[in-house]
């Protein structure tokens, strides 16, 4: 009877996530199609006719369906391997597996941390095996096909070797600590785990661009002359605290291009792509695409996101410490036993549905602020140099120039570039 009351429960848990990812796949393929049917459009939106090269214009949009087709078949594919996991109960059984593995290796099976690390080895072979074909036709056949790829196949294995060494590295630490903390942590989990996760997000953001990101990348200084000149006396203008400026090497593996900046209080680093240098038709659309940039720094974007995405991982871990001692959420997907890992694992698959609100009220926000960023540059003076830019690296990444508004509100974190010329333009109609 106890057999057959938790087979009941395993299959009615089991059926509702399964029905909800369904649900959402369901949706979400239909938001795809839509943009799908946006690439196909035949002429540019007038806002871009004059300002778009034709040969760009065909060139974006075979590589913009491309991509598309592969998404297709990739979302096909996971979500018929993640209904599978589900209604076979693989989850279980794996985890079950992993602590035989234990067992074999000459270990204690009772030691949850070293259960969880093998469970977690597993899964990690499983991830590479099942995502390098899919990886390496993004990368050798649709990003070559259309003039990105730069890497070697001897870089991408090597790269993706760094990553595999830097996870067995620094995850066994973090896994060992959550799974500590969850056992001894009482009244306070939720604290401790945000404590201890805000502190590792802040190590990490500053031992990543230092010792983790030159790993895979070259980062020299930026050579000394008029760019260099200008962005400096940008920064000194704005007070932002710029310590080093730097050149990285994404020409190596692609010819997308980006610039970002990072650091804490007056240590302040920007770093330019190679990429984005070669791409941009003169040192003022760099140095606009930096005002922007600084911008998110001067209006508080970064801290207000920091801030917003720490309130949201401290409300996860209270909801949940609300449903981690619950047999009944463990034995509807077939557990026995109430791992802290699989706890954490089904509590995300319970606030899904949360989790696609909060990802699109995120968006929402975003798009806000790079309005905003957008606006700041203009007032620095640098309008026409940022529309040209703007123009610019949405032609050299061949990014989609026709957009589906449901779509782009949904997925989207920077509002197309059609809205970003409209919000820059905008002042200057008034104006007339």
């Amino acid at each position: 009877m106890a057999a057959a009351q938790r087979g009941m429960k395993l299959f009615k848990g089991v059926c509702y996530w399964e029905r909800f990812m369904i649900l959402m796949y369901i949706v979400e393929t239909y938001l795809d199609l839509r943009q799908h049917g946006a690439y196909k459009l035949p002429t540019l939106p007038k806002t871009l006719e004059g300002v778009i090269s034709q040969e760009k214009f065909e060139k974006s949009r075979a590589y913009s369906l491309d991509k598309s087709r592969f998404h297709f078949v990739h979302e096909f594919v996971t979500i018929l391997m993640d209904s599978a996991i589900l209604f076979f109960g693989i989850l279980p059984w794996f985890w079950k597996r992993s602590g035989d593995f234990v067992v074999y290796a000459g270990l204690n099976a009772d030691n949850e941390i070293l259960h969880t690390l093998a469970f977690l080895a597993g899964v990690m072979i499983w991830s590479q095996i099942t995502d390098l074909p899919f990886s390496l036709y993004s990368t050798f056949v649709i990003e070559a096909r259309h003039g990105f790829n730069k890497q070697t196949v001897w870089l991408f294995f090597r790269d993706m070797i760094k990553g595999i060494v830097l996870a067995l590295l620094i995850g066994p630490p973090i896994v060992a600590a959550i799974v500590v903390i969850v056992q001894k942590g009482g009244p306070y989990l939720a604290i401790y785990l945000w404590v201890f996760m805000l502190v590792l997000s802040l190590v990490m953001m500053t031992v990543y661009p230092i010792l983790i990101a030159p790993l895979f990348n070259k980062f020299t200084p930026l050579p000394d002359g008029e760019l260099r000149v200008k962005i400096e006396n940008l920064a000194a203008s704005l007070k932002f605290p710029l310590k080093k400026l730097f050149v990285v090497d994404g020409s190596t593996r692609s010819s997308h291009s980006n610039a970002y900046m990072y650091g804490f209080f007056k240590n302040k680093r920007i770093v330019l792509y190679d990429t984005l240098i070669q791409q941009c038709k003169n040192e003022e659309e760099v140095v606009a695409v930096i005002a922007h940039e600084l911008g998110h720094w001067k209006l508080n974007h970064t801290m207000y996101t920091f801030v917003a995405v720490q309130i949201l991982t401290l409300l996860q871990f209270g909801g949940f410490t609300l449903v981690r001692n619950s047999k009944d959420l463990f034995q509807s997907f077939g557990f026995d036993t109430q791992p802290v890992l699989i706890g954490l694992i089904l509590f995300q698959h319970t606030v899904i549905p949360l989790q696609h609100l909060v990802s699109f009220g995120l968006n929402l926000v975003s798009r806000a602020f790079e309005f905003q960023a957008d606006a700041f540059a203009k007032k620095l003076g640098y309008a026409s140099s940022l529309r040209a830019g703007l123009v610019k690296l949405q032609e050299e990444n061949l990014s989609a120039m026709n957009t589906d508004p449901w779509y782009s509100a949904y997925h989207y974190s920077h509002p197309p570039l059609v809205e970003r010329l409209a919000a820059i333009d905008e002042p200057d109609k008034k104006a007339d």
